[in-house]
């Protein structure tokens, strides 16, 4: 572990490495308790220093072309490829999640982002309109500025990816936060940054989100804020922006539906109830977390599930075999373990999980068992809450205007899936659900070419796909006369 983490981390600001004027705070493997590192929290000082030195790199990035930011945004790429295996273990030791995941997803997915963006600024392109044959309208896409970026410790490395690249792809600076319970793979992510960057065009500032992040919500000088995290948090990151009448990008929670009909492909299927709620160990927000099977299966799919359910290996995160590895924090686990409690008192039974893991060397852990909930009614408290851990609810359904009204019945709409061989009703189911991002007999696949975003409770904007240049630019139109006579008016 050791030769993958440094055991004291710094603030990097203004492209150098610097002591943060706040409390120091550490960070643990939630897999069994060890001390990672300690890491430096930036005070009010430290923001205020970071805005400025994004500010003056801002002056320069900003005619920075796009040739030159698409040859920054695929070395970036490059390096992060060069260093995958460490990013991949920095991740898993202080995440929890299984190095398996780490490898093949989160840190390819976070390195496809870069490339992706650094096509994406190429091909963009203005507007001319002739308004008349005397009149020609010019639309540009402008950097908007300077950006502050608050990411989540479910995913880290990836969420970061997620804003940085169309951040940089538009020619715009940031200061990123991250969790403060994860933030070792951004910083050693800005170790990489620092190589090919102009010093202040990123801006890494750690530290717990009731002081860094407040300072950051209420600093005076961004353009716009980014957040991806709960929806109560959400709130907050809406009022500040709004008071500074500033746009932000909001990525929030979700409790979404996985449907699955009759002729669904069955093994598949299967698969993909467990990729929809055990992949990082439902530690994420577009979890598939009420399941809807229909009444002619249900039986099987749920004796299958269980089974399924019970054959999964949890186990300490960097080892292969692992399947599903630690949740976040000690916290979480009395969260996920208190809704199993609700649910029980609620009439809700329990078919497999709902306990803590504590054999076999996890009990200096945060280890959940994968948890199926029968008999739930779409109104109780389990199947509209966010649990954010590996325990789904089943619900029976009759036909599908029933499912339908009973996906609907969230106050989120961020994930979900339908599984059937009958592609009318899946087009059909998958435009009737009212949620942002809607699988088709797959779930959690998240490309970077594909917006991704929530309606209702689940936020606003869309993060991913080249769509992601409109949140991070302004647009500029540029009104041209081209008669030399008067209008005649004075």
């Amino acid at each position: 572990m050791r030769k993958f983490i440094d055991e004291n981390y710094k603030l990097f600001i203004d492209g150098k490495w610097v002591d943060g004027g706040g409390k120091k705070f550490e960070t643990h493997c939630p897999a069994n308790g060890e001390l990672l590192a300690t890491c430096a929290e930036a005070d009010k000082g430290d923001v205020d220093r970071a805005v400025s030195a994004a500010w003056r790199a801002f002056e320069t990035w900003k005619d920075v072309s796009p040739q030159e930011r698409q040859r920054i945004l695929l070395k970036i790429a490059d390096l992060m490829e060069a260093n995958a295996e460490k990013l991949a273990m920095v991740e898993t030791f202080d995440n929890g999640k299984p190095i398996r995941e780490t490898r093949a997803i989160d840190v390819p997915l976070s390195i496809d982002h870069f490339r992706y963006f650094a096509g994406v600024v190429r091909a963009e392109e203005g507007q001319a309109t002739m308004i008349d044959k005397d009149t020609m309208s010019l639309i540009l896409r402008e950097p908007i500025g300077v950006v502050g970026q608050i990411i989540p410790w479910n995913f880290p490395l990836t969420m970061a990816a997620w804003k940085l690249a169309p951040a940089l792809a538009a020619g715009d600076c940031v200061v990123i936060k991250p969790s403060s319970a994860t933030p070792l793979s951004i910083l050693e992510l800005a170790k990489l940054l620092a190589e090919v960057l102009p010093p202040g065009v990123v801006n890494v500032v750690t530290g717990r989100g009731s002081t860094t992040g407040n300072y950051i919500l209420e600093h005076p000088d961004f353009r716009k804020l980014a957040f991806t995290g709960s929806t109560e948090v959400g709130y907050s990151i809406a009022e500040a922006a709004a008071k500074k009448i500033i746009p932000s990008t909001l990525e929030l929670g979700g409790k979404s539906a996985n449907i699955f009909f009759p002729d669904c492909p069955w093994e598949k299927a299967i698969e993909g109830l467990q990729i929809g709620i055990l992949f990082n160990q439902g530690q994420v927000c577009c979890a598939g977390s009420r399941v809807f099977v229909h009444e002619a299966i249900y039986d099987k799919f749920l004796k299958e599930a269980i089974a399924a359910f019970e054959r999964v290996k949890v186990g300490m995160p960097w080892e292969e075999s692992t399947q599903m590895g630690s949740q976040i924090n000690e916290a979480q686990v009395e969260k996920i373990l208190s809704y199993v409690e609700v649910g029980k008192k609620e009439g809700a039974k329990v078919a497999t999980g709902g306990y803590r893991l504590t054999e076999h060397g996890l009990d200096k852990g945060c280890f959940i068992a994968p948890t199926i909930f029968t008999d739930v009614d779409n109104k109780m408290r389990i199947a509209q809450e966010e649990i954010f851990g590996p325990v789904v609810c089943f619900i029976k359904f009759k036909d599908e205007a029933e499912v339908i009204k009973m996906a609907n019945d969230s106050e989120y709409g961020l994930g979900g899936a339908v599984w059937t061989k009958d592609i009318n009703r899946a087009i059909r189911v998958a435009r009737a659900v009212e949620t942002g991002r809607m699988w088709v007999n797959t779930y959690n696949s998240l490309p970077a070419h594909a917006p991704f975003g929530g309606y209702k409770k689940s936020g606003i904007g869309r993060e991913t796909h080249k769509m992601m240049l409109e949140h991070y630019t302004q647009k500029k139109n540029i009104f041209i006369s081209l008669s030399e006579g008067k209008v005649g008016l004075y």
